[in-house]
């Protein structure tokens, strides 16, 4: 059964599956509400809201959006960075989670939100991305694969958080990726979904291809 879903998101049931995390790391709705409040505050001034999905929001967005595109992402880089407990991985067998961290630049997919389901999209969009507080959500510059540079919603690693990992090299993280799986399936699936993905648009990544070959 899929647990990922835009209803599993809408009415909480997703959340149950991380009831597992410690309670110092698992954020209440309040809190999540909290993030996105703070976020909109922040929203620059041009009206239109885009997400930048750098890992399964490419295959798997579960948003209503007007437009979609490719983008690059400068200053931020692909990072299996967070250790993952409930997931893809367990506290016996912790696996990693993908973020971004500072430097470099990203190949993505950007999403403009539709403007009838915004609050609705907005909030299962944190319920998938907050719950823990692993991510830091920040405004960022995308530049579309047509030219238009738009401001994006990018969830971005907590340094700080106490599931944030400094080392993610590849020699580091492909031995725990390949023995870890959660609720939501294995970890190695996740990269080689997030390969495919970059693959069937013509990207490449050498982070994660060096990490996709050690898995197969």
């Amino acid at each position: 059964m899929t647990l990922l879903t835009r209803e599993a998101l809408r009415s909480g049931t997703y959340l149950e599956h991380f009831e597992p995390l410690p309670p110092e790391v698992r954020w209440n709705e309040e809190r999540m509400r909290q993030s996105l409040r703070g976020m909109l505050e922040m929203q620059p001034p041009d009206g239109e809201i885009w997400v930048f999905g750098y890992g399964s929001l490419i295959w798997k967005p579960l948003l209503n959006f007007d437009e979609s595109c490719w983008g690059r992402l400068d200053g931020w880089h692909r990072s299996f960075c967070i250790r993952s407990i409930v997931g893809r991985g367990s506290a016996d067998a912790p696996g990693r989670t993908l973020a971004v961290e500072a430097g470099g630049s990203t190949q993505g997919k950007a999403f403009r939100i539709s403007a009838s389901t915004l609050d609705e999209d907005l909030w299962c969009l944190w319920v998938r991305e907050t719950f823990s507080g692993v991510y830091a959500p920040v405004w960022a510059p995308v530049t579309l694969e047509d030219g238009r540079t738009v401001p994006a919603i990018l969830f971005t690693a907590a340094l700080e958080h106490p599931l944030f990992e400094a080392d993610a090299t590849v020699a580091t993280i492909a031995p725990l990726i390949a023995k870890a799986a959660g609720p939501l399936g294995t970890n190695t699936e996740y990269v080689l979904n997030l390969q495919d993905a970059l693959r069937a648009k013509g990207l490449v990544d050498p982070y994660v291809d060096e990490l996709a070959a050690r898995l197969r």
